[in-house]
């Protein structure tokens, strides 16, 4: 396991669809390891594959519940939205305002190659939505309502 080193915006990399897996492999839970030890020594609540410069649909999460690592992650129900402040490891020292549904439901395949289904609410719901962008090319700075940058009332 490693840290690898995270993609920061204007890096080409973060704007590009990534591939579906088509085997889970040695090399793809090596990826799944380093994505998880590089998203906790940054103290993130995610990590998206294209941010360690690799092009596979590969997320995790952890928002304090467990590590969820999600292999072809795909939202097949969303509900509600509400608006909050989001943050981004590949955009450091920025925070703004992004709406995303209060309710998601994500299936995956695990690293076991079983399929799974994750439902989230607010902040996993949150974290769901923003990691699955990244696999498409999207970053939440496409997205800001408003830009909190340094307000000292968030």
């Amino acid at each position: 396991m490693a840290i690898r080193r995270i993609l920061r915006e204007g890096d080409e990399t973060l704007r590009k669809t990534s591939r579906p897996v088509t085997e889970i492999d040695k090399r793809l839970k090596t990826l799944l390891d380093d994505m998880a030890d590089t998203m906790y020594a940054a103290d993130g609540v995610g990590l998206a594959a294209p941010q360690v410069g690799v092009l596979r649909r590969v997320v995790v999460i952890d928002v304090g519940e467990g590590l969820l690592e999600l292999i072809n992650p795909e939202i097949v129900e969303t509900e509600g939205s509400y608006v909050d402040v989001e943050g981004c490891l590949s955009v450091p020292g920025r925070r703004a305002t992004v709406e995303r549904p209060e309710r998601c439901v994500v299936q995956a395949i695990n690293r076991k190659g079983q399929l799974i289904e994750v439902e989230g609410t607010g902040l996993l719901a949150r974290a769901l939505c923003h990691e699955l962008d990244h696999l498409d090319g999207v970053l939440y700075v496409d997205k800001i309502i408003e830009d909190v940058t340094g307000r000292e009332d968030e």
